[in-house]
């Protein structure tokens, strides 16, 4: 315990036992560290505090004697004396659970919070053994769906104000509300306004009774089928964790667990309910080749026998970049590792790529200095250079938003277009490409033409080196090229050596395939070609002679007759890629593509060989999330049919090749990384299933890098179906965890070789073409819900996939001549166009034209061409 902490400990009494408790905790948190637990159903240690529902209540003693008080709400302080066990603070709580139970319908058979419900423990443990209550109970319409994914039964409510706290102060979307007065009072929706909020799902967990339940999980199961493993999500970069629960072989649902490092117990509503493309009927569950228009299926000995031939024959050209591998984000750090190896390794090719089109070069997230998701909330300040957070990464937006509430950080925002951190921004600035170039060289100089970020800055405390400033950094339009926020964050970084950088990609376990050498020209742990450790060498005989391709590059050789072979790994570029006729011709004319997937996507449709692979929750493995975190991904499912593990897959085609991968299982993996890798040395199997480094751990690791989380991963009340809180540690608990074990530090014939930095990467500004004559600038963003084979694949959530529209402001649609509700024709640079209903919004500047990517899908049409820096199209009434 540092000195600090020892200063601000006070003493107090609790059932006439001596503890000690930090100044200022409530008394709820104090006396469940020392092992008396309070009953309580309004509070939660991610809330603020209200003491509504009065369970909590405990004798304190005061100038007059004991009273009762809620200690959900009350400060410990020196010398303060407790009681929770006398007979008056009995009969309080027996007196709440008897007023709560008046109109609660007893319908706990048919309730899905049955056998799971802290009412039910509650009632059993402190409330009365029978009712007084003789008269009709109150009676509402049940249930209400207040949106797509929720539903209300207002019989059930005990006004514990939890779910309409979080909607409203966490998640800043206050569309659930008490209306109405005494035995009236209910929770309900807005007439005109469902309940449409990204988080809506966590309102569901952290409801204490059945009130709230979730439409893909209502009638599914009983929490006494269910078993759980903890796991991480990967439905984003984020890497939320969370406890994959089932029953009878399918998944049945997940619930957040609360990481202080990462999601605090949140989840998005895409991430939580994802579970149901995973059970989904379309899977593919065999091998299948084509055979004309159509697939039959065949064999894995035949299917890999087949890919051997093929990769034979175009390396008998001599030329392995021939052969080309596209790397999906729903890959574990064990498949990507499997397959960089069997490309760069066995193969001899460094065309590779994780990156279609929507990221960033490796070797530029490399260079950059990475913060962490705790250093980005506690900065001085956060300049914002990316996407919209809530449309991309939601629980990141949730992190941010909170710190800024409570004052702990200053954001400013720089882009082309509006978007949710608007709001919580001190400033937001609408930029140009060269007003990019101008703002990254002298944001901090007193002449700097962007004075009111500067202030900010300024005023916040950032030195003139970038000292306390993390700027996160993704691509906030995409029809600008990905060269231009490379350029704008290598001169950021140079301006100011000290800044940090979060890469706010959205493709999940991106930052694990850069760390593993998923892109061209680096190897595992972000060393290039050329500085390949010895250890490497040794363990991969054929390596590539000279720099690979990238996804552009492959498309473009495609399109040259110069790519033989193309894998795509857990990759659908004829949906994902942004110039979508570049990746449709060029993957039309590769001598012959291998899909691997978990179903038939718009490429895997196409495809000459379908080999079928294990989801999410069906292999075990690891995942790095955006800031450098590596966490354990468990397997909890068995996968249909004949799928197997990504990786698997690479050590069997690498055994037609006559060559060992040398693996056998994940575990052996994560062991040859750690001892290849120098970004992974330490890490192992054992380290991260540690009871205590569930939380995952930031590589590179540090001695001091294994003091590794506070053991507060649940509120136990709350969180139905997790395990009991002997076994997962208290909720509030700030106990840390030391490994016992020790780091081998690396000889120095093996210390990392120098990885790539800030002054090896050159800035490389492109020059953004002339705007053409009847043209508009474009925009081009996500949603949180556009067009995916998860998505569609999810029976509730493929309701929510947003609607094809464009965006202009009024005065734009007035020169158009165009009203809301019109159809408007979009036609790109080459003469491809699609028509689209007009959605008039003030927030789009003027002469800009805003596309929601993943909202269409038009063969012809691609509003974003990969040899433009900055695209326009023609926008005209239909």
């Amino acid at each position: 315990m540092s000195t600090d902490e020892s200063q601000n400990l006070v003493t107090l009494s609790i059932d006439g036992r001596e503890i000690k408790a930090k100044g200022g905790e409530l008394l709820i948190e104090a006396a469940e560290k020392s092992g008396v637990f309070i009953p309580r159903f309004c509070y939660h240690n991610r809330l603020p505090q209200v003491g509504v529902c009065r369970m909590c209540l405990v004798e304190v003693k005061g100038p007059r004697g004991f009273s009762l008080q809620p200690s959900c709400y009350l400060p410990v302080s020196e010398g303060m004396e407790v009681i929770t066990q006398s007979e008056k603070v009995k009969k309080a709580q027996d007196g709440v659970l008897e007023f709560l139970l008046i109109n609660h319908p007893l319908d706990c058979p048919t309730c899905d919070k049955g056998g799971e419900c802290p009412l039910q423990d509650q009632t059993l443990t402190y409330g009365p053994g029978e009712s007084r209550f003789a008269e009709e109970k109150r009676h509402w319409e049940k249930p209400i769906a207040i949106s797509e994914l929720v539903f209300l039964d207002r019989e059930r409510c005990i006004q514990c104000d939890r779910c309409t706290r979080f909607a409203d102060v966490v998640a800043g979307d206050a569309l659930i509300e008490f209306i109405g007065r005494g035995d009236h009072t209910e929770v309900n929706v807005f007439p005109d306004r469902p309940f449409s909020s990204y988080f809506s799902g966590n309102t569901v967990q952290i409801c204490p009774v059945g009130a709230l339940t979730a439409a893909p999980y209502r009638f599914k199961a009983r929490p006494w089928d269910l078993s759980q493993v903890e796991s991480s999500c990967m439905a984003c970069s984020m890497g939320c964790r969370i406890m994959v629960q089932s029953s009878q072989n399918g998944l049945t649902r997940y619930l957040g667990l609360d990481s202080d490092s990462v999601n605090h117990g949140w989840l998005c509503d895409k991430g939580r309910f994802g579970f149901e493309a995973i059970n989904s009927a379309d899977r593919v569950t065999s091998p299948m080749i084509r055979k004309g228009d159509s697939f039959v299926e065949t064999s894995w000995a035949s299917a890999l026998s087949l890919i051997g031939s093929k990769i034979v024959d175009a390396k008998a050209s001599g030329d392995p970049s021939r052969i080309g591998i596209m790397l999906g984000s729903r890959l574990t750090n064990e498949d990507i590792y499997a397959w960089v190896k069997l490309a760069k390794g066995v193969i001899g090719t460094d065309s590779v790529d994780s990156q279609l089109g929507d990221g960033l070069r490796g070797e530029v997230i490399a260079a950059l200095p990475r913060a962490t998701v705790n250093e980005a909330v506690s900065a001085k300040a956060v300049l914002a250079f990316t996407g919209d957070i809530k449309e991309e990464i939601p629980v990141l937006f949730l992190r941010l938003r909170e710190a800024i509430r409570n004052g702990r950080t200053k954001l400013v925002t720089v882009g082309t277009r509006s978007s949710s951190l608007d709001k919580l921004s001190e400033v937001s600035a609408r930029v140009t490409p060269d007003q990019a170039r101008l703002l990254a060289m002298e944001v901090t100089k007193d002449s700097s033409k962007f004075p009111e970020i500067s202030a900010v800055l300024s005023k916040q405390g950032v030195g003139a080196d970038g000292e306390g400033l993390v700027v996160l950094l993704g691509r906030e339009n995409l029809a600008w090229d990905q060269s231009i926020v490379e350029a704008f964050a290598l001169e950021l970084s140079r301006s100011l050596p000290k800044a940090k950088f979060l890469i706010t990609l959205r493709g999940s376990n991106f930052s694990g395939a850069v760390d593993l050498g998923g892109v061209p020209r680096l190897l595992p742990g972000r060393s290039s070609l050329e500085t390949a450790t010895p250890v490497l060498r040794q363990k991969w005989a054929n390596l590539p002679a000279q720099g690979g391709r990238g996804a552009k590059e492959m498309f473009n050789a495609a399109l040259r007759g110069e790519l033989d072979l193309l894998f795509l790994v857990g990759s659908d570029p004829r949906q994902d890629y942004l110039d979508s006729e570049l990746a449709n011709s060029a993957l039309d004319n590769v001598g012959f593509v291998v899909s691997v997937d978990t179903y038939l996507s718009r490429s895997s449709s196409s495809a000459d060989l379908v080999l079928p692979a294990a989801a999410f929750a069906e292999k075990a493995g690891t995942t790095t999330n955006l800031e450098g975190r590596v966490f354990t991904v468990n397997q909890k499912v068995t996968s249909p049919g004949l799928c197997r593990p990504d990786w698997t897959i690479a050590s069997e085609i690498a055994l037609e090749l006559e060559e060992d991968l040398g693996f056998g299982s994940a575990e052996d993996i994560l062991d040859e990384i750690a001892e290849v890798s120098p970004l992974h040395w330490g890490l192992s199997w054992h380290r991260l299933t540690k009871s205590a480094a569930l939380d995952g751990v930031v590589v590179p690791i540090t001695a001091t890098a294994l003091s590794i989380r506070p053991r507060a991963m649940l509120d136990q009340i709350s969180t139905p179906g997790i395990a009991s809180v002997w076994n997962q540690g208290l909720p509030s608990s700030k106990t840390s965890y030391f490994d016992d074990g020790t780091i081998e530090e690396p000889g120095s014939a093996s210390q990392p070789p120098a990885q790539a930095s800030v002054a090896s990467v050159e800035p490389i500004w492109p020059v953004a073409p002339v705007q053409p004559l009847g043209t508009m600038r474009l925009g081009y963003s996500r949603k949180l819900y556009g067009q995916g084979e998860h998505l569609m694949n999810s029976p509730h959530l493929s309701k929510l996939i947003v609607e094809a529209k464009c965006r202009i402001s009024s005065k734009t649609a007035k020169e158009l001549g165009a009203e809301m509700g019109d159809s408007l024709r979009v036609a790109d640079k080459a003469g491809g166009e699609s028509l689209f209903e007009l959605e008039i919004d003030d927030s789009v500047g003027d002469g800009i034209v805003e596309l929601i990517r993943g909202s269409f899908s038009n063969p012809g049409f691609s509003p974003v061409r990969s040899d433009e820096a900055v695209n326009y199209v023609k926008v005209e009434r239909a």
